[in-house]
């Protein structure tokens, strides 16, 4: 079992940034694929970026060169660094923690609201 627990979601101008973070507890954290998913209103939600326990990352198109994410496994945190940000960024940012070697969907946290507005 885990639990992921978001922060850092907020309200930024365009051209702006922002660092969200996810805890997790409750497992071995450092076995699992971390990623970030957004959801907009009357939206699908959508993968942001994913990194394994070995680091290896994986971006949306959208966000490519404007979006880092990072782990630390001594922490038990993933976070997402967003910098530019536009409008079409907004939504709620969900972080995930997914076994490799399990079938499912994996873990969620309840979300974190960025909006981005001037």
């Amino acid at each position: 079992q885990v639990q992921l627990v978001e922060s850092g979601g907020g309200l930024v101008q365009p051209g702006g940034s922002l660092r969200l973070s996810c805890t997790a507890s409750g497992s071995i954290f450092r076995i699992y694929v971390m990623g970030w998913y957004r959801q907009a209103p009357g939206k699908q939600r959508e993968l942001v970026a994913t990194i394994t326990s070995g680091g290896r990352t994986n971006y949306a198109d959208s966000v490519k060169g404007r979006f880092t994410i990072s782990r630390d496994n001594t922490k038990n945190t993933v976070s997402l660094q967003m910098n530019s940000l536009k409008p079409e960024d907004a939504a709620v940012y969900y972080c995930r923690a997914k076994h490799p070697l399990v079938s499912g969907s994996g873990y969620w946290g309840r979300g974190t609201q960025v909006t981005v507005s001037s």
